[in-house]
């Protein structure tokens, strides 16, 4: 069974770029046919998917926020990456890295973070 598990920052400043990690264990991210996605969720705006990274490194992201996401991997370390950047407090929520795209498998169990100066 896959795991995930994010990692990072709890408390970013607003205008700065929020990074986190994902790792993924009992699964490779480079498996043919899978994809891995970067999904938040805050009180005011609901669940929402951000992007994702498919096994062979292609991205696609949320047109909401295509101008200020970026999502990467590093396959030696079994990881992918999601950096917003230029956060405000709209951007506080909880975020969640998972397995697959338009079908979730499986899911990080979420990091908080917090937007405050």
């Amino acid at each position: 069974q896959v795991q995930l598990q994010e990692s990072g920052p709890g408390l970013v400043k607003p205008s700065q770029t929020l990074s986190l990690t994902c790792t993924v264990s009992g699964g490779s991210i480079t498996t043919n046919g899978y994809a891995w996605s970067w999904i938040r969720h805050s009180p005011g705006k609901g669940l929402e998917w951000m992007g994702l990274i498919e096994y062979d490194g292609s991205t696609y992201y949320s047109p909401s926020l295509k101008s200020r996401i970026s999502i990467s991997r590093d396959t030696s370390k079994n990881q992918f990456s999601l950096q917003l950047s230029s956060v405000t407090p709209d951007d506080a929520a909880v975020y969640y890295c998972a397995q697959g795209g338009g079908t979730i498998y499986f899911w990080g169990q979420g990091t908080q973070v917090t937007v405050s100066s």
